[in-house]
């Protein structure tokens, strides 16, 4: 009986050993790593992150769309022509006198070039044009001889009438499509200090668990040679006994499992940050909160101001009176009036070909007007008002969400200060509680379930102030999110477009 007594000894003895080199073992394998403020992360995956990459991108595509369209408003140049056009052939003429056909032998070289400037009318939907061309023909065979043809000048203009105004619709939403583009790349970078804030808390979370934990294995090791010597003397009895080598045993189990999440809370930090897998980033806890009031009449009034909500809505609603036009020109008459005026002149030579040239005026109305399309048109237009009616009636509904969201946004927020405050009091008293029970029990005054007890609430109050500091900052991006105004330096946040698309 008396050596089984000491191989049980021996055997607690040795897992208690074990159970504490576990917990050794893991904190000497710990890396320091570099200390990063939650700033300093928020900057890093801004500047270099993949999300931050796309964001980037696609403002630029969006930049340049604006860029075409404004293009699109200015006059263009252009220069034009068919160089060295050679035909030698047989072709197919009839006879004016009596209708007879027969083919002749065709052989010449043909050249041309011409410079021609052309403008859009936004307001009308016509298009004025005013060219400069000249024409040479050498002509072969039998008939041999060379023939210039000439426009000095010649303006033209085309214009339909009654038709859809793709230019006045055009320049209404594209203005609007430009501005949402860059608050589309404001909000998308607040998305990512979002991801940057939950990866960030959730190696904090790990790092402070591992620490807790880490902590507990080693007091639970001791306490556990302790309860053995006061098991001898009966004051603990063999239950309790139990209960604490079963605690110390899940302890070293809980040291293990969160090395293994403190490494992955890491590499998740350093994907959001666009970092490789081999930097060691250790974040910090900032005791200081900034003190930040946010007021909802301000918070929607910023969100109206800046956001692409509205923008989203107003773009909506101009598409579908847009559609609406389109469908009732599509549905009656069309029809285009097309006028050219200028000068011209045909010659033998060169410079004759610019001597005395004859004036020429071209003019002409063309039209189709349906008769019965067995009620398509009207099909369409009514589709296309039932479309405009939803579209407005989304965009009601979609304002009163979004104006719900960000009241209770701005709720939320407003309690996580002081939420904060309470449980960061709370994480104080449970690690003094903690300790002052370790110290009972080492004298025999407090039992194992009391000192259970203490380590659990210690390690939930650890957890739970980590976890409200998150909140706290995921709620403040999340109003920044969605008004575009930094709360904390009192200023809408802009973009410097000229920064982001200079090569």
């Amino acid at each position: 009986m008396i050596e089984f007594g000491h191989m049980k000894l021996f055997r607690t003895i040795s897992m208690a050993l074990a159970a504490f080199g576990i917990c050794c073992q893991l904190s000497a394998q710990e890396p320091d790593g570099t200390a990063m403020t939650l700033e300093e992360a928020v900057g890093t995956a801004r500047m270099q992150s993949v999300a931050a990459l796309q964001a980037r991108r696609a403002f630029i595509s969006t930049y340049w769309a604006w860029r075409s369209y404004r293009a699109s408003r200015l006059p263009s140049l252009t220069l034009y022509g068919g160089l060295l056009n050679y035909n030698h052939s047989l072709t197919l003429l009839q006879s004016y006198e009596d209708g007879s056909l027969r083919y002749a032998s065709a052989s010449n070289l043909q050249n041309s070039l011409g410079l021609r400037i052309s403008q859009n009318l936004p307001f009308t939907g016509g298009t004025v044009s005013l060219y400069s061309d000249l024409s040479r023909i050498d002509q072969f065979g039998a008939g041999a001889g060379l023939t210039w043809y000439s426009q000095p000048v010649t303006i033209s203009y085309a214009q339909p009438l009654f038709a859809y105004n793709r230019f006045k619709w055009e320049k209404k939403i594209e203005p609007k499509a430009y501005e949402r583009g860059k608050r589309t790349y404001l909000e998308s970078m607040e998305q990512v200090t979002l991801d940057v804030v939950d990866a960030y808390f959730n190696l904090l979370q790990a790092e402070k668990a591992l620490e807790v934990a880490r902590t507990g294995c080693e007091n639970t090791v001791k306490m556990c040679a302790v309860a053995k010597e006061r098991l001898t003397l009966g004051s603990v009895t063999r239950d309790e006994y139990l209960q604490l080598e079963l605690r110390m045993l899940g302890d070293s189990i809980r040291v293990s499992e969160g090395q293994v999440e403190v490494r992955k809370a890491r590499m998740a930090l350093n994907s959001v940050m666009g970092l490789d897998e081999t930097t060691e980033v250790r974040p910090l806890l900032e005791d200081i909160l900034p003190a930040v009031d946010v007021d909802y009449d301000m918070a929607i009034s910023k969100a109206m101001d800046n956001s692409t909500f509205p923008l989203d809505n107003e773009i909506s609603i101009l598409s579908a009176e847009s559609a609406v036009e389109q469908a009732k020109a599509d549905r009656g008459i069309t029809m285009s009036f097309n006028a050219r005026f200028g000068l011209s002149r045909n010659a033998p030579d060169f410079l004759s070909a610019y001597r005395n040239p004859l004036d020429q005026e071209v003019a002409g109305l063309s039209f189709s007007v349906p008769i019965f399309d067995w009620g398509l048109g009207k099909g369409k237009v009514q589709k296309a008002k039932a479309n405009e009616e939803v579209v407005r009636a989304q965009v009601l509904q979609k304002e009163n969400d979004f104006r719900r969201t960000l009241f209770t946004a701005v709720g939320q927020f407003s309690t996580l200060r002081g939420q904060c405050a309470v449980s960061r009091r709370s994480m104080e008293i449970a690690a003094e509680r903690y300790a002052l029970v370790l110290d009972k029990f080492r004298s025999g005054r407090a039992s194992v379930t009391d000192l259970t007890n203490a380590q659990n609430d210690n390690e939930a109050a650890a957890a739970k102030y980590i976890s409200d500091v998150s909140a706290f900052w995921r709620g403040y991006y999340t109003l920044r999110k969605y008004t575009l105004y930094d709360f904390i330096g009192r200023k809408d946040l802009e973009i410097n477009v000229e920064e982001m698309v200079e090569p």
